[in-house]
């Protein structure tokens, strides 16, 4: 197969996952997985299907090599974002091409990177039986929200099996990064009674005691130093909404709250320092808990792969890692903690943005570093 018909298929695959409206919420990603699963199937993966609601279905497809060493796992997610309030210019489902661009909802985050995982799995799928090691796929539902789809496999017992190293596919624009931050999101409730409007006194002003949580948050002390590759520890106010209407003292306010943390500190200590900070009157409720994720930089594999990536980016990578999370949060540990790399061709800023785009010339970048680094992992 020539160098252009191979992407012609990889732009097809774009393409066609970018046309399954996977938007989380709902999600309803099954339609998507087994596209993905017909398609690997056909390749000579074995693959199995796992939902953990209906209509949101995960995928696990392997092919075994002959077992000298653990396998490598490649991870992605299918599910993507809203579209937003500000109206698109091209079509999000479509996948227009303008130029190197290919446009659509996920195509940075992160439909591209999987194209390129199937692709890269695909085109060396008749190699890897002979290797010293095989790969897995895992290609989960409901990142966005949570992680709810790796968390779903990981409870399964051995669904996932183990696996010596791992590679999930995020946008980070071909630069291999070693880890991302904890992720904790709290809803902080106030209660007060409601009474007329034009009686306040009569009543007790939910809003007047938020106002004084958000005072107290913008002065939250998380007394943790910052980590060398993580950084700091954030506090985000993202919501916040409360009342019934205008001539009513309000009775109920939620403010959500996100939590971006770093080792030091446990999201569960996180949550009891910050209980204390805001008093007992603040009701906190859990809404989402995911672990930060960080890899030895100098881990054998690690420079590894920083040698493979260096020829692609034309300057030797350093350690980094992501301020947001990703599904590595649950399935390292599940794997039972592999040196894992986040590394995928979207562009992180294009992310969750109105006319998200992806460059071409970055998915078959990413295509042919997933081949080499599988190469080099199964001794191809």
């Amino acid at each position: 197969m020539t160098l252009e018909a191979k992407n012609k298929d990889l732009l097809y695959i774009t393409r066609k996952l970018l046309s399954f409206n996977t938007i989380n919420p709902p999600g309803r990603e099954h339609d998507c997985a087994k596209y993905v699963g017909s398609v690997l199937e056909y390749g000579g993966f074995k693959v199995n299907y796992y939902q953990f609601a209906p209509g949101r279905t995960s995928l696990v497809a392997r092919i075994e090599g002959k077992k000298k060493k653990l396998p490598l796992c490649l991870a992605g997610h299918l599910d993507t974002v809203p579209l937003g309030a500000v109206p698109w210019s091209k079509d999000p489902l479509n996948g227009e091409i303008d130029g190197d661009k290919i446009y659509g909802r996920g195509s940075s985050d992160m439909k591209g990177g999987i194209s390129a995982i199937i692709t890269a799995a695909l085109r060396l799928s008749d190699k890897i039986k002979d290797g010293s090691a095989g790969i897995t796929l895992v290609i989960v539902a409901g990142e966005e929200t949570g992680c709810h789809g790796s968390s779903h496999l990981a409870g399964l017992g051995d669904v996932l099996g183990k696996a010596g190293a791992v590679v999930v596919g995020e946008p980070t624009s071909n630069y291999p990064f070693i880890g991302n931050k904890a992720t904790l999101w709290i809803e902080a409730v106030t209660t007060g009674v409601t009474a007329h409007g034009s009686t306040p006194e009569l009543g007790l002003n939910a809003i007047h005691k938020a106002a004084e949580v958000v005072t107290k948050l913008r002065n939250f002390d998380f007394d943790v130093p910052a980590h060398p590759y993580l950084g700091k520890a954030t506090l985000n106010i993202g919501t916040i909404s409360g009342g019934l209407n205008f001539n009513s003292v309000p009775d109920k306010t939620s403010i959500g709250i996100d939590i971006r943390t770093i080792p030091g500190l446990t999201n569960s200590e996180i949550l009891k320092k910050l209980q204390s900070h805001l008093g007992r009157e603040v009701e906190l409720k859990r809404v989402m808990d995911v672990a930060e994720m960080i890899s030895d930089p100098k881990d054998d594999w690690i420079q590894q792969v920083f040698r493979i990536m260096e020829r692609f980016l034309k300057k030797r990578p350093r350690p980094r890692a992501l301020k947001g999370f990703t599904d590595a949060s649950i399935l390292t540990p599940a794997f039972g903690n592999p040196p894992t790399i986040i590394l995928g061709p979207g562009e992180p800023a294009m992310a969750h943005r109105t006319d998200e785009f992806c460059y071409i010339s970055k998915i078959e970048e990413a295509v042919d570093a997933y081949m080499e680094i599988i190469k080099t992992w199964c001794n191809l």
